[in-house]
């Protein structure tokens, strides 16, 4: 009990330490899609930070409440991208989250799904490859056009929202660990689908590897890697992204290989910065090895392209298929990857890139955020929704698949015509 409460009071010496620089000034206001949908000060940072300021008398008053102001943030990034005082207020509300939970304890289903199932890869690979084969039967067909599904009868439970299925076949399960040496390029690297593009978006994973294949790079892309470790770190469960973050490391260790490439802003912008920030406190080892990996940590898109060349020639082209691109915010905001997936997709002569209103605000995801505030999270990607269709699209692109299967539930339910693809999808199509 001694060592927790030593815990927690370096915890929150830490926070006031980050929270200092906050000047209170409110230009958050005008960049959080949370408070502009609500327009209540304790939806915006400026509002939360004077919460957090009196966070353990407040814990003792009612935790519960500050638990769900914590909540009610997407973990964007735009307000701190916009902070005249350069706060990292990611990073506090992210360690806050951490001594809520660490104060009052991870909900059962929360423990069960992180610590469980997420945390433990071979489990949760098991869990989604037995499960695809049966999850027909509990939905049914919601979008043709953005291959969505519904369950009406879960709606009290998860709304009325429009999901992609689990894949009938998952990346590992095609392929279990691709070993393969470097070719034309000289260059090898670990490939990290990442979740989602495992077991969900899989045809994203495979014009990954058609690119590389293209491109002569070699491939490891070990079967038992496991999730990064973000969906746990955002939810404050810390005890369950170590456990991630180690065991990866451990296997990442093992490969020779010069970059690790993932098609999800979200996984690598975990790899590059979270996981040597929130490992400190890891053996000296493991942050070794965490170093290490995080200096080779690059988005497919900037890969690509800063790595391998691949930029069009000439004038962009005009008179195809119109497509417009949502800037993510961990790619942009968090890793400043924003002309190099615009680039691929240039390199297609069957499209005409157009820019919609607004296309770096974020969509409204922010992972778990959808799972338990979906009507705030529906408004924010209604306003997504509608500069998509306002931009004149046939197709919007991106660099994450959390943002895609977003914007796939936003446009199922209303505009079916509009295709959703990965930037990585349309250069993979040219070759």
């Amino acid at each position: 009990m001694s060592a927790d409460l030593t815990k927690l009071a370096k915890l929150l010496q830490e926070l006031d330490d980050q929270m200092v620089a906050c000047m209170k000034c409110g230009m958050c206001q005008a960049v959080c899609p949370v408070f502009s949908e609500t327009m209540k000060e304790s939806d915006v940072t400026r509002g939360k930070i004077a919460l957090l300021e009196r966070l353990a008398a407040e814990l003792i008053n009612d935790a519960e409440g500050v638990q769900e102001a914590l909540n009610r943030c997407l973990l964007c990034g735009s307000c701190g991208a916009n902070c005249p005082s350069g706060v990292q207020i990611s990073d506090i509300f992210i360690k806050a989250r951490t001594i809520v939970n660490d104060y009052m304890g991870l909900s059962p289903v929360k423990k069960a799904i992180l610590r469980g199932m997420v945390g433990n890869p071979k489990l949760f690979n098991m869990l989604l490859d037995f499960g695809s084969k049966f999850q027909n039967l509990m939905t049914s067909k919601a979008s043709e056009t953005q291959g969505t599904r519904k369950a009406p009868l879960l709606e009290p439970f998860i709304g009325n929202r429009h999901f992609n299925p689990v894949a009938k076949q998952s990346l590992h399960a095609k392929y279990g660990t691709i070993d393969t040496p470097a070719g034309k390029s000289g260059i090898r690297v670990l490939f990290f689908p990442g979740c989602v593009a495992d077991k969900m978006y899989t045809n994203m994973g495979e014009a990954c590897l058609k690119v590389f294949k293209h491109h002569g790079v070699g491939v490891w892309m070990p079967a038992t890697q496991a999730c990064c470790g973000i969906p746990a770190l955002s939810a404050g469960d810390k005890t369950a992204y170590d456990k991630m973050v180690k065991y990866n490391a451990e296997i990442f260790a093992e490969g020779e290989y010069d970059y690790i490439v993932a098609p999800c802003g979200s996984c690598i912008s975990t790899i590059m910065k979270y996981w040597p920030k929130y490992g400190k406190e890891y053996p000296a080892d493991v942050q070794k090895k965490i170093e290490k990996i995080a200096a080779k940590a690059m988005d497919i898109n900037e890969f690509l392209v800063d790595v391998l060349g691949v930029k069009p020639e000439g004038e962009a082209p005009k008179g195809g298929k119109k497509v417009t691109f949502h800037d993510s915010c961990h790619l942009k905001k968090g890793l400043g990857v924003a002309e190099q997936p615009r680039d691929l997709i240039r390199m297609n002569n069957n499209y005409e890139l157009v820019e919609m209103n607004e296309a770096d605000r974020c969509c409204g995801c922010g992972g778990t955020f959808t799972l338990y505030h979906y009507d705030l999270s529906k408004k924010i990607g209604g306003r997504k929704r509608n500069n998509i269709i306002d931009s004149g699209a046939q197709v919007v692109s991106t660099g994450c698949p959390a943002c895609m299967m977003q914007m796939n539930d936003m446009l199922s339910q209303n505009y079916d015509d509009v295709e959703v693809k990965h930037s990585i999808e349309l250069y993979a199509d040219t070759l």
